[in-house]
């Protein structure tokens, strides 16, 4: 029996005890249904195999040598991943489109007895949801932007205000980037799996109540923000926090710690900023590097590359703007920063 993917809400709601995803681990890797594990019934090579028989060969014998690989690729998965599975085990099994991966996997699984169900037009039916949601249909939500110049705490504020009842999207966690040249955080998901958990994200929010965005540019990291939401923030109030310059530095430091314990890869992104600064400014700040002084460091982008940069950025703005100062970003101060800014909230929308 095939399953049809009405919503993203049903999509959440899915209640099976595994959910399959059949395709070639490439097409898995790039972005896959929430939540699903990869048991491919035919790896990447093998696709392309069938693949290039069905156009050059026949459907016919494209299916006779597909179906030979998914026996025995299912004979792997049954004796291994799936080897302890009880009999009241029930999985939901989907491929890209067609249903001849799913369809053919589950037959097998249903002559074991075990409860399986298939998803109607497969992973591109996931697709369609996410794609509706986030190019189609209007942002649900009021946005007011989290705002401040670069080492204002704006990501840990933003952490702190759901426990303050507060509606929040965090983008930067979506995209597991920190939205600057120094942001990364490992490998970032692909655009597709980033819109994927996106929509879903915004699916779980009240439409009724507005939710605050930290300050992005239209990209974050390699993951770019869908139009309808870039133009939502563009448009929306700015509650933005003012800080000293010093109180950044000290913590971006902090906030930085995996960079400054590799030296290296911090010496080799600032040097990438060399063709938006005098080569005097890039060796200045690669010495603060090696000699570990990182605060100064910190100061000296903020003063020169990333101030003047947001100063600009703000003078074309024509939108409301709220300023909360903060003296200190210590992390004992920022429960009561962001007690601010949630009050705050209420009042700009």
């Amino acid at each position: 029996m095939a399953i049809r993917l009405e919503s993203l809400s049903a999509v959440a709601a899915l209640d099976f005890d595994t959910i399959i995803d059949v395709r070639a681990p490439a097409e898995y890797a790039e972005d896959h249904i929430p939540g699903a594990i990869s048991l491919p019934v035919l790896d990447d090579e093998e696709r392309a195999r069938v693949g290039t028989i069905y156009k050059q060969v026949s459907p016919f014998d494209a299916r006779k040598i597909g179906a030979a690989l998914v026996a025995k690729n299912a004979s792997t998965h049954l004796q291994g991943p799936l080897a302890d599975k009880p009999g009241a085990w029930r999985p939901l099994v989907y491929c890209w489109r067609g249903g001849q991966r799913s369809g053919s996997f589950a037959v097998i699984l249903q002559q074991i007895g075990w409860r399986v169900e298939t998803v109607q037009g497969g992973y591109k039916s996931w697709r369609h949801l996410v794609v509706d949601a986030l190019y189609d249909a209007a942002f649900p939500c009021p946005v007011v932007v989290l705002d401040g110049n670069t080492g204002s705490a704006k990501t840990d504020v933003l952490k702190l205000l759901p426990d303050r009842g507060v509606q929040v999207l965090d983008l930067e966690g979506l995209a597991n980037h920190r939205g600057s040249l120094f942001g990364g955080m490992g490998d970032q998901p692909s655009q597709k799996a980033f819109e994927g958990r996106l929509a879903m994200a915004t699916a779980r929010l009240d439409p009724g109540r507005p939710v605050v965005v930290e300050a992005e540019s239209a990209k974050v990291g390699n993951c770019r923000l869908p139009p309808k939401l870039w133009r939502a923030m563009v448009a929306a109030p700015r509650i933005a926090i003012a800080a000293p310059r010093a109180a950044r530095a000290e913590y971006l430091t902090r906030a930085y710690a995996d960079l400054t314990v590799d030296p290296d890869r911090l010496d080799a992104i600032v040097a990438s900023l060399r063709p938006a600064h005098a080569g005097e400014v890039i060796a200045n700040w690669r010495a603060l590097v090696a000699t570990g002084q990182f605060t100064a460091l910190a100061d000296g982008l903020m003063e020169h590359h990333y101030d003047p940069r947001y100063g600009k950025h703000r003078a074309r703005m024509e939108v409301p703007l709220t300023e909360i100062a903060a003296e200190r970003l210590g992390e004992s101060d920022l429960p009561a920063l962001a007690d601010r800014v949630a009050a705050a909230v209420g009042k700009v929308i």
